[in-house]
Parts: C-alpha cells; sequence; structure tokens
C-alpha cells in the first residue's frame, strides 16, 4: 500500500466523505457537545465501520483487517477525530485484538477474533485493583486450579466501561511462592460468568467511565488462558507496546484544538492576547508530538522494535490533551462549570459550554492511565539513562 503524502491526502478525503454521511446524527452531536456516548450509539457506529472493514483495518486481513501502515492508521484516526466520531474502545481494537492474534490459541483466535472485528463484542481491561495500579505485580486476585477451570476470586478497579463489557481479560496470581512477575496468568474472563458483579464509580465530571469488578469463586476454563501459566507478565507487557504508540492521542489533540478554536471564535476572542499566546505555545506542543510520533512509526514500519522510549508519546499525548481542555474551559468561563444548561445564561455559551468542565475532569486520569507519569519517568530513567539517573 503506497503510503505517500498525496496518496494519503486522498485517503483522508474518502474518510472524511464517509463520516459526513454515515456518523448518526445523535452519535455526532453527543461527541461534539464533549459527552458520554452511549453503548448503543457506539455499537451502532461499530457496524457502519465493520461494514466497511474500517473497524480494525490495522488487523491482519486474515482476521478481518486491512493490513493498514501505522502511518495510514494515524491519518485515519486523526480525520475521524475532526469530524466528529467518537473515540473507540482501544481496550477492544488495539489491545485485546493484537495480543490473541500473537499468543492466542486457534480455538480463542477463531471464538473471539471475527466477534471482535464485527463490532459487536466489548472487551474491558482488569488489570488494576486496589493497592496494584502502578505497582501492576502487587496484584492479588488469585486463581487456583480445580481441574479444567481456575477458580477465580479478588477484585479490580478503574476498569473502564466494564459495565458495557462482554468479556475481560485479566491478569491472576496463579503462583505466590515466586517474584510477583513471574506469578501471573492471563485469562479470558466471560463477564456473564456467576460471580462476576460490577460496580459503575461516578466521577467528579458526572459520568460513569470507570467501575470496579468483583470476583467470587469465578470458575474460567483453562481453555481461556492465553500462554503458558504463569507467562501473563510477558503478554501484559508486549499489550502495553500495542496501546502505547496509540496513547501520544494525535487525533484527539487535534479534536480539542478544533474545540478550543470554536469556543475562541464563537465567544470573540480569538484575537486576543491572552488566548493567542496559550494557543500557539500548545500548538508547538502539538506539532513537536506529532513529528516525534512520526519517528516512532517510521522505525516500526522499518521492522524496529520499539522499547520503553514509546512512552514518551504517552506522557506528553496526555498531558497536552489536559492543557487543551484547560484552555477551553479557560476561553469558556464561569458557564463551563455548568453541568447542564438549565444553569446556564439564557441565550450564553449553550451547547458547547455544557461539559467543558466534565471533559477537563475526565482528562485528569489520562496522567495516570495505562501507567502513571510518574511511573513512566521512572521507566525512561531506568532503561535509558541506566546507570546515570
Amino acid at each position: 500500500m503506497d503510503d505517500t503524502e498525496e496518496n494519503l491526502d486522498v485517503f483522508r478525503d474518502e474518510v472524511a466523505h464517509f463520516v459526513r454521511e454515515h456518523l448518526p446524527e445523535d452519535l455526532r452531536q453527543t461527541v461534539r457537545g464533549g459527552r458520554q456516548p452511549s453503548r448503543d450509539q457506539m455499537l451502532r457506529w461499530h457496524a457502519e465501520l465493520a461494514r466497511v472493514g474500517w473497524l480494525v483495518p490495522h488487523w491482519a486481513p486474515e482476521w478481518g483487517g486491512q493490513g493498514w501502515s501505522a502511518r495510514r492508521l494515524l491519518a485515519f484516526d486523526e480525520v475521524m477525530c475532526l469530524n466528529d466520531a467518537p473515540e473507540l474502545n482501544s481496550v477492544t481494537f488495539d489491545m485485546i485484538g493484537p495480543v490473541l492474534a500473537r499468543y492466542g490459541t486457534p480455538a480463542q483466535q477463531a471464538a473471539y477474533l471475527p466477534a471482535i472485528a464485527s463490532g459487536g463484542q466489548w472487551w474491558c481491561q482488569g488489570y488494576s485493583e486496589p493497592n496494584a495500579g502502578s505497582d501492576l505485580a502487587a496484584l492479588r486476585t488469585r486463581a487456583v486450579r480445580e481441574g479444567d477451570d481456575y477458580v477465580v476470586t479478588g477484585s479490580k478497579i478503574w476498569t473502564s466501561y466494564a459495565q458495557y463489557a462482554d468479556m475481560m481479560f485479566c491478569l491472576v496470581r496463579t503462583d505466590t511462592e515466586v517474584r510477583p512477575q513471574a506469578g501471573i496468568s492471563f485469562l479470558l474472563v466471560d463477564m456473564r460468568s456467576p460471580g462476576i458483579s460490577v460496580r459503575p464509580i461516578r466521577g467528579i465530571h458526572g459520568w460513569d467511565v470507570f467501575c470496579e469488578v468483583f470476583l467470587d469463586g469465578v470458575r474460567v476454563p483453562v481453555d481461556q488462558r492465553v500462554g503458558q501459566e504463569n507467562a501473563g507478565w510477558g503478554i501484559a507487557k508486549s499489550l502495553l507496546e500495542f496501546e502505547r504508540l496509540k496513547l501520544a492521542r494525535i487525533g484527539e489533540n487535534k479534536r480539542r484544538r478544533q474545540r478550543a478554536l470554536r469556543a475562541a471564535f464563537r465567544l470573540g476572542v480569538h484575537d486576543t492576547p491572552a488566548f493567542r499566546q496559550r494557543f500557539a505555545a500548545l500548538q508547538c506542543r502539538l506539532l513537536a508530538l506529532e513529528a516525534m510520533a512520526l519517528g516512532f512509526i517510521d522505525r516500526v514500519q522499518a521492522g524496529e522494535t520499539i522499547g520503553p522510549e514509546v512512552s514518551m508519546l504517552k506522557m506528553r499525548g496526555s498531558r497536552l490533551v489536559q492543557l487543551w481542555e484547560e484552555l477551553i474551559v479557560d476561553t469558556i468561563g464561569t458557564e463551563a462549570l455548568c453541568q447542564s444548561s438549565d444553569a446556564m445564561v439564557p441565550g450564553g455559551r449553550g451547547d458547547f459550554a455544557e461539559a467543558a468542565s466534565s471533559c477537563r475532569f475526565l482528562t485528569r486520569g489520562y496522567t495516570i492511565a495505562g501507567g502513571s507519569t510518574e511511573v513512566q519517568h521512572n521507566v525512561l530513567a531506568r532503561h535509558l539513562l541506566g546507570g546515570r539517573a
């Protein structure tokens, strides 16, 4: 596939036309207003993308993908974001899918990859626990082998959209006698299993994004283990390779840049020195982030293995999203504090102010989720600077 810039421009136009024609209007307005899409809205959009082969285009063709390059995928994500399409569930499409394609058994691949590629199956990630977040190796959810099943007992927390999920990929402790990282296994858990309960956590932003998941004697067939017993830590680390390249959030940053401009023009402050100075500073950071991301993409396409230095994308991208949201809130002013249009001044900032504060609060978690910035700084210092850190 020829990914010259000229061809990518043609491709971007094609994607933009598709989104304008096929994105459901109720979902478009939900995203444009910065509100939380429902599961039904997302599944309808998944079906539209799956129909044209664009739901998992970065997967191999044998699993329903298009085999797109990382550069083409980046262009696709940006156009989607800039045309008010929702951010897709990366846990399902960017994390468990590639893991199953690499490590799954033929039976697991046949059972799950077509279902994911069709857009009808939703996954969540059972990693973090109380007292085992950034220090994930401290997890204590226990899986004890009983015949052809594991009996799993414990709890997970910060499990994004677990209330929507059909399946969960879960890290569990299968050996307590070895060092922590060596006693962890990777299981695929049906969320309808007896003994599973889900408790949504209402955030300060007013949305139910995160959940607690409780597992009370949940039976998981041994054939739902990915990889060998006690080899889950290596699989989990490889999964983060898939995640980190996406967590630069280039498209999401450009979406927020667009929202900031929309708010500034709407309120007539786009030409003020205060707005222009902050906007220019963030724009420079975005250009630098994009250049860095393209450098990593070139390395991936050249067949090079990406190491822990890819964490720089996650740290810079997540922080930049927060800075755009702060600019949007400050541009709108006090009405950005409202969570309901009923509380706003008649004829005021209405449609784009209602969710501004919620969006800002939601993105506060971006520098924690996927590996906190503080921990990522330590990872970079340890692996890149070594004894000099």
